[in-house]
């Protein structure tokens, strides 16, 4: 028996939040005294399925059918049910997400397992299985037993962080069984939003709100983001008032995103946005309001004029 970890990929590499899920698969494989067995789905080099040695994957099983490369749901939850019969895995460990979520979910049926959602911890194995998990955008937790004999364990992006060694995994080809049914939907194109740095997969989000007065103004915003790497958002009534493009927008209606730096530049905290934004790593506000709800869910606030202290940060952090 394994505990087995189902890793996402995109343009040829492993997503940051499927690292996390690995590392906390690790995790419940060190407490259980067993291995841990990563699957991957599509195209990709070796060296990248080797890496996930480094956060606790013994073994990579990779189906490296190309006609998985798209993601097609229906496929997925077939090469997954199979790898955990092949496997004899209790518990499956992924990464919330689009994706995950609804392969989690199919699986779930199929294999008649216990799925919780929005894990932050490991499981308490006192009384049962047991996971926390957030709720209510963030509010609050519940702590909820999983009883099947199989479990699967989404968890939330950012809440746990592996420790890194100079471990490789070893690869083993899986072949599993995949009929035409597998393959029902077509998807006919996949349109991404532009821009350098894409906000699902950003580590550092530059964002601004009502407070930059006009889109005329955004200028501080994007330079400040090119000098960190960082992509580019906005609030709401930002994306509403035409200021910025609608694919820009996070918050509860928007984009949910989990950065390890989410910077806040004239955005007030409205409940709604920081829905989207609350499992960012480390949040820092700037706002010249300090009353701005945000401070209060900031892990470091700057009360001040935005069009002063943007630039001045922007400059101290190109060293100049």
């Amino acid at each position: 028996m394994s505990i087995l970890a189902f890793v996402e990929i995109a343009e040829g590499a492993v997503k940051k939040s499927s690292i996390e899920a690995v590392g906390y698969a690790a995790q419940i494989a060190k407490q259980k005294n067993t291995s841990t067995t990563a699957i991957v789905l599509g195209e990709i080099s070796a060296a990248e399925l080797e890496n996930l040695g480094s956060v606790g994957a013994d073994k990579v099983l990779h189906t490296a059918d190309s006609r998985l490369n798209d993601g097609i749901i229906q496929a997925y939850t077939s090469v997954l049910a199979q790898a955990v019969e092949k496997e004899k895995a209790e518990v499956l460990v992924l990464a919330k997400s689009s994706l995950g979520d609804a392969v989690a979910a199919r699986l779930a049926a199929r294999l008649k397992a216990s799925l919780a959602s929005n894990v932050v911890d490991l499981p308490d194995f006192s009384n049962g299985f047991v996971v926390k998990r957030s709720i209510y955008t963030g509010k609050a937790f519940a702590y909820t037993e999983l009883k099947g004999d199989k479990k699967i364990i989404a968890i939330k992006k950012n809440a746990f962080n592996p420790t890194e060694t100079d471990k490789k995994a070893s690869i083993e080809n899986f072949s599993p069984v995949l009929n035409d049914s597998d393959f029902n939907v077509t998807i006919k194109e996949t349109v991404k939003a532009s821009g350098d740095i894409l906000l699902p997969e950003a580590d550092i989000v530059v964002s601004g709100g009502r407070g930059l007065k006009g889109p005329e103004n955004w200028g501080i915003i994007e330079d400040l983001a090119k000098a960190l790497g960082a992509a580019t958002a906005c609030s709401k009534p930002v994306s509403d008032l035409d200021w910025r493009p609608h694919h820009e927008h996070v918050g509860q209606t928007g984009i949910k995103i989990s950065p390890n730096l989410y910077i806040a530049v004239g955005i007030s905290g409205a409940i709604q946005h920081l829905a989207g934004v609350n499992s960012s790593r480390v949040i820092v506000a700037i706002n010249k309001d300090a009353d701005a709800p945000f401070f209060k869910a900031a892990d470091y606030g700057i009360v001040g004029d935005a069009f002063d202290i943007v630039p001045r940060l922007t400059k101290a952090v190109k060293g100049s």
